[in-house]
């Protein structure tokens, strides 16, 4: 029989387990960094790694929502509610001309995603009227720095189904200088309240609610398979600083998916008739949805590559897109996005075969148990994936490829060039490496390449 314990044993067990090291941020205990300090010593012998501590936290984020036919007609008593004594109303030339800015009458910002980003914006300066744009812009193009103070409250009210900008706290807009877009991303931009009026979307032209239900769809699978929050590094020093897009996790997961198997079954049916109620009814639902699941999630290379694709296209290809009423070329947000889907997605399928899987079997409209799915091996799922979603895009009418747009090869390496600065979405890719070396170089050209035509 082994020899009872001693007493001064049973202590140091009792202390070194109530000193053990723990994953928050607050536990670094006087023990846990004395044997920091030996495992240092010891680490002198061996080759130097240079640790950096992954995620092990997500938070939920979103803006509260009303969704109904007829709810902008209870902004006004909501601002009462608020005891607001100044409203400013953001809108633009074409929705204040329309159905639903008469009804918001002046207690909201009414209008589609842009309108909603700048009031996001313009909120951030009634507090931090002494700071630069970039001070808040993602780094590494701007500083990134956090937003502290509590914000104005704001109301959104969308007028198109697509950016879910009603949910997030992202404010995305043209660095013209550098022809390409960025944003703020920051949990505190987020509005009290997102107002989702089916009948607001009523006088949307139909290439309008294609272009928008294209952002859904992406913002549905890019959030969907996005890195593992657990895989995003570094891990912030401070909650404060863990950032609004913190990767795929369980909640964003169940609105992604939600608003994926909605677009697909709806939003051809709007192509068709603009007009049919339900099919409305549910894209703005599925809008909202999937600004959920990306808001707290992110999204990643087809939107990181959509910045330079439609920044670019100003002074380069000035491709117009049919149905947009505008005096400019314009490669709409959806579209920009779109264009590169079914290579992206070949790409990343290797890094989460079964949630490919998933994406596919929607995109069939069958099930992950149907023999058509299952008997296809993970390393083939990349290529049926792209198939099926150029598929679908065909069907929509979206041009087939950059080339559609008036790109060629050599724009290329422009094309990656805008792309490399946007780290805030590139980070959460998969199966990418280190975006800001050289094999995220090489993956993004071989990416645009592929994107040329299909």
């Amino acid at each position: 029989m082994p020899p009872a314990a001693t007493r001064s044993t049973i202590l140091r067990l009792i202390n070194a387990s109530q000193h053990s090291a723990c994953p928050c941020h607050g536990c670094r205990s006087a023990t846990h960094t004395h044997g920091s300090m030996a495992l240092n010593q010891l680490r002198k012998f061996a080759t130097p790694v240079n640790a950096v501590e992954k995620e092990y936290a997500f938070e939920v984020a979103a803006s509260n929502l009303r969704f109904g036919e007829g709810v902008t007609r209870e902004v006004g008593m909501d601002l009462k509610n608020m005891k607001a004594r100044k409203v400013g109303v953001f809108t633009d030339p074409i929705v204040a001309k329309l159905k639903p800015m008469a009804t918001a009458l002046e207690s909201l910002h009414v209008g589609g995603g842009s309108v909603m980003d700048t009031a996001k914006a313009a909120n951030l300066f009634t507090v931090y009227g002494d700071s630069d744009l970039m001070d808040f812009v993602n780094a590494p193009i701007g500083k990134g720095l956090p937003i502290a103070q509590s914000l104005r409250p704001l109301i959104a009210v969308p007028t198109t189904a697509g950016t879910g900008s009603e949910t997030t706290g992202t404010a995305i807009f043209d660095v013209t200088s550098r022809a390409f877009k960025t944003g703020i991303a920051n949990r505190a931009l987020k509005p009290v309240l997102g107002v989702v009026d089916t009948a607001n979307t009523e006088s949307c032209p139909t290439e309008v609610h294609i272009s928008a239900g294209l952002d859904v769809l992406f913002h549905s699978l890019e959030s969907y398979t996005a890195i593992p929050y657990t895989q995003r590094t570094p891990r912030p020093a401070n909650p404060i600083l863990r950032p609004a897009y913190q990767g795929s996790n369980p909640v964003a997961d169940i609105f992604s998916m939600w608003a994926l198997r909605t677009t697909v079954k709806y939003l051809p049916r709007i192509a068709k008739d603009r007009t049919d109620h339900e099919a409305r009814s549910q894209m703005l639902l599925a809008a909202s949805f999937a600004g959920i699941g990306f808001g707290n999630a992110g999204v990643h290379l087809c939107h990181g590559m959509s910045y330079p694709i439609s920044g670019l296209n100003k002074k380069g290809p000035k491709y117009k897109h049919p149905g947009y009423q505008v005096d400019h070329p314009i490669i709409p947000h959806g579209v920009s996005v779109a264009l590169t889907g079914p290579a992206v997605f070949q790409f990343t399928a290797p890094s989460s075969p079964d949630r490919h899987r998933e994406a596919l079997a929607i995109f069939n409209n069958t099930t992950v148990t149907d023999p058509s799915i299952t008997s296809i091996p993970d390393s083939e799922i990349g290529c049926y994936l792209y198939e099926s979603i150029a598929r679908f895009l065909d069907g929509l009418g979206v041009p087939r490829g950059l080339k559609a747009v008036g790109y060629n090869k050599d724009d290329v390496p422009m094309l990656v060039e805008g792309t490399l600065p946007q780290r805030r979405v590139l980070d959460l890719a998969p199966n990418i490496g280190d975006v800001a070396g050289e094999d995220g170089r090489e993956h993004l050209t071989r990416i645009m390449e592929a994107s040329l035509e299909y």
